[in-house]
């Protein structure tokens, strides 16, 4: 779990994509939104590796200035990565 931490408190991107995926936190609709970025997970634990591994490409594609970047699929996977990230920080600890 604090490798997760780690990753998430070291992670720099731009304000601007930071700020709209905080903003849109209030929309994440987990059910509706894991179908499509990280079909059949269902633990926190699990998930993260794959958004974080998909929010790696898509920052890569970014930094590029590839022309196949999506900024709306940036920030939705942003969106997911926070919210999974703060579900994982309410789980018990064993």
């Amino acid at each position: 779990m604090s490798d997760f931490r780690k990753v998430l408190s070291e992670m720099r991107r731009p304000s601007i994509l930071m700020r709209a995926a905080r903003l849109g936190l209030s929309d994440y609709n987990r059910n509706r939104w894991l179908k499509r970025l990280a079909p059949g997970e269902t633990t926190p634990e699990r998930i993260l590796p794959r958004l974080l591994s998909a929010e790696e490409a898509l920052e890569e594609t970014r930094q590029r200035g590839d022309a196949s970047y999506s900024i709306a699929q940036h920030i939705e996977v942003l969106i997911a990565l926070l919210a999974e990230a703060r579900l994982l920080r309410r789980a018990p600890v064993a």
